[in-house]
């Protein structure tokens, strides 16, 4: 029953944390730009089931791979442009996210 809110929470609000301490004064706007990244949920339209509640996204679909969150990690850390960036940090955080949900429907 804590598992959609904490889910969503994370996917919604923390993000604005994280905005607001990537820069304060523009937050709301950097909210914005990370509510973007869940885009990345495009790769969940090739699965067989669109939507399947106990599946674990992480390695399933083609965006939510390691190798995906390998190259998100390391946008995050090396690229200079401070939206590209954000960017990556939001796609990278999404998939934190999304492995926070797997460990739970496995081991909670």
């Amino acid at each position: 029953m804590l598992q959609p809110f904490v889910h969503y929470g994370f996917h919604f609000f923390a993000i604005a944390i994280i905005a607001y301490f990537y820069d304060k004064k523009n937050w709301k706007k950097y909210w914005l730009i990370l509510l973007a990244t869940m885009l990345i949920d495009v790769d969940h339209l090739w699965a067989t089931l669109i939507f399947e509640l106990n599946r674990c996204s992480i390695n399933f679909h083609f965006l939510h791979t390691y190798y995906a969150w390998l190259i998100y990690v390391f946008g995050a850390i090396f690229i200079r442009h401070r939206i590209v960036k954000l960017i990556f940090i939001g796609l990278s955080f999404h998939l934190l996210t999304d492995a926070l949900d797997c460990l739970w429907n496995n081991y909670g």
